[in-house]
């Protein structure tokens, strides 16, 4: 089952540490959805995904809305 994280509203670095806090929570396999409004979560999502061995399924914008779906691997 997917969950979902609403960090709209939220700028840097409070939707990146939310998301990775959220992360530690999604059984491996999972997927966790982000939506952010910050234009660096682009870099900052991406960045903390090779960081930490997440899978960035995809990202993309939706009316000013920054999508990420962001899978779950340790």
């Amino acid at each position: 089952m997917a969950q979902l994280l609403d960090v709209k509203g939220l700028n840097c670095p409070l939707p990146v540490l939310r998301t990775k806090k959220a992360m530690k929570a999604v059984p491996k396999g999972e997927v966790l959805t982000v939506e952010a409004t910050d234009p660096n979560t682009l870099r900052d999502i991406a960045a903390l995904c090779e960081a930490s061995g997440f899978a960035l399924l995809s990202s993309e914008e939706q009316g000013g809305v920054f999508v990420f779906r962001i899978q779950q691997t340790a």
